[in-house]
């Protein structure tokens, strides 16, 4: 193998390392900042998910349902 090609050969391994060192901390940055945010709704347990109630889900499915049809109906046309 010459010079050049072995030369080729490292840097592509360089850069490999890198690029996987890059992806494993920007993985761990986003599960720390999961993490905190987490911790946080977990601290402050004031701050309440806003349930739907069950007409809200009921018309929601309807209108899907409606939509879904619709789209069939033009599908067939």
């Amino acid at each position: 193998m010459s010079t050049d090609k072995k030369k080729v050969a490292a840097v592509a391994a360089v850069m490999a390392y890198l690029q996987t060192e890059e992806e494993a901390a920007c993985a761990m940055a986003v599960q720390a900042a999961s993490q905190a945010r987490y911790a946080t709704a977990m601290a402050h347990p004031t701050v309440h998910v806003q349930q739907s109630s069950q007409w809200a889900v009921s018309g929601r499915m309807e209108q899907m349902q409606m939509r879904s049809l619709m789209q069939m109906r033009g599908i067939r046309g």
